[in-house]
């Protein structure tokens, strides 16, 4: 019997659980969450509602239960140094140390990080903590350029030009909002391609990889509107997409085995946990768009849902470091996941209403929700992810469609997540920009 701590209430953590109770390991699960999840409620042996930013008080319930692994499924605990605090407990954990887990809350680390081990990765960029040379730098980059916080902001911290900034007068008011919290930010030259996910188990010293996502950031239908933290994803039976090569697949795999070395490297530390490349397919290859220290909400829901291996034997390799002794393997299988948002989201969403699903369906993760007398109800962030699972990618997608359709309250989604039509317009551009 193990005893395994889950950090979370997500439709991430919703995903890992049931991993944890499909092992052929008996284990007796725990979980510490920000609100009462049902579906990972009934899951576990105990639920713990406290705020996630109480690193004491985490650490007091792993005692208090015994914990042997714990599994962080957000980034912001990592940030506190949750990861360090349950080691000096003794509690092993899947998710990195502060010092590592930098690679994503700090987005001047990564660069610093991938200068060293992966340069060609890097787009033209400079850091500032105030508006001193940033107008000339952002008159520099022609072709455009990104403003990014550089900490974290649940995926809504990166403007656009051209699509969120429609003038140097916008970036400018951008950057200096951030100034004015204290903040530093990035500015980058815009890479023109298509973005790819690839996540990695890792054990610091060796990187097990996972099928290739496609996230879909933008709120409405044609990817269009504000950034969210993820309206939806897709991914192949074959592991890639449409518009990968075999070769810029094995790119991006090698460049998260070099990051994973480098940060120990320069850390002292291994990284244990999931390695997330952000990554976007240019004219000039593969380069770097961000790393996350942690499974991506929603691509965790892709790529569990064809996970073949046993959950927890990954998990104990990950802390024991003999991850490159277990075969992870996949099924070959398309995957499509669509998220039930709040109307409104993410800027001024609707909340505290309910939301009317079945909770048994295992196609279903529920997210941003409170159990209350038994109901459900909308706590304001992404509500509900439907994934949709088949050989064939239209039928996936039209599964998932049919399943988010039937989530019931004041909310929406995109419909067009993992059509045949969207993916034609994905391969299209790519094709437009190699020629």
């Amino acid at each position: 019997m193990i005893n395994i701590l889950l950090v979370g209430s997500g439709a991430r953590e919703v995903a890992i659980a049931r991993k944890i109770k499909e092992s052929s390991i008996e284990s007796s699960l725990f979980c510490v969450a920000s609100s009462t999840n049902p579906q990972i409620k009934k899951l576990s042996s105990a639920y713990f509602e406290q705020s996630l930013g109480d690193v004491c008080s985490v650490v007091a319930v792993a005692k208090k239960v015994s914990v042997d692994i714990a599994i962080i499924g957000p980034e912001n605990p990592l940030e506190l140094g949750l990861v360090d605090a349950l080691e000096k407990e003794g509690v092993a954990c899947v998710g990195p140390r502060k010092a590592v887990a930098k690679i994503e809350t700090s987005k001047a680390f990564a660069r610093s990080i991938l200068d060293s081990c992966a340069p060609e990765k890097n787009p033209k960029r400079k850091v500032f903590s105030s508006l001193d040379g940033c107008e000339d730098f952002l008159k520099h980059l022609k072709k455009g350029y990104v403003v990014k916080y550089d900490g974290l902001m649940g995926g809504k911290g990166v403007k656009i030009s051209g699509e969120h900034l429609h003038s140097t007068n916008d970036a400018l008011l951008y950057a200096d909002s951030i100034v004015g919290l204290g903040g530093s930010f990035l500015v980058e030259e815009k890479l023109l391609g298509e973005e790819f996910s690839l996540m990695s188990f890792c054990d610091g010293e060796h990187c097990s990889h996972m099928p290739v996502v496609q996230d879909h950031k933008r709120a409405f239908e044609g990817d269009v509107g504000p950034n969210t933290g993820g309206m939806g994803t897709y991914s192949f039976g074959n592991h890639s997409l449409p518009f990968l090569s075999e070769k810029n697949v094995l790119d991006a795999q090698k460049t998260n085995e070099r990051v994973a070395l480098e940060l120990e490297k320069q850390t002292g530390q291994k990284f244990r946990g999931v390695l997330y490349g952000g990554f976007m397919l240019t004219e000039s290859g593969v380069k770097v768009i961000e790393y996350n220290a942690r499974l991506g909400d929603p691509e965790a829901m892709n790529v569990l849902a064809v996970l073949e291996t046993d959950f927890i034997k990954i998990c104990q390799s990950i802390v024991g470091g003999t991850l490159a002794d277990l075969e992870v393997s996949f099924s070959k299988k398309a995957t499509v996941c669509k998220y039930v948002v709040p109307e409104g989201y993410p800027e001024n969403p609707a909340k505290n209403f309910e939301v009317f699903c079945n909770p048994e369906n295992k196609s279903l993760y529920l997210a941003a929700v409170q159990e209350r007398g038994g109901d459900i109800f909308a706590t304001g962030s992404r509500t509900a992810a439907f994934v949709g699972t088949n050989k064939d990618i239209v039928v996936a997608e039209s599964l998932a469609e049919v399943g988010v359709s039937e989530i019931g309250g004041n909310l929406f989604h995109r419909k067009d997540i993992g059509t045949s039509s969207l993916i034609k317009s994905r391969i299209n551009h790519m094709k437009e920009v190699l020629s």
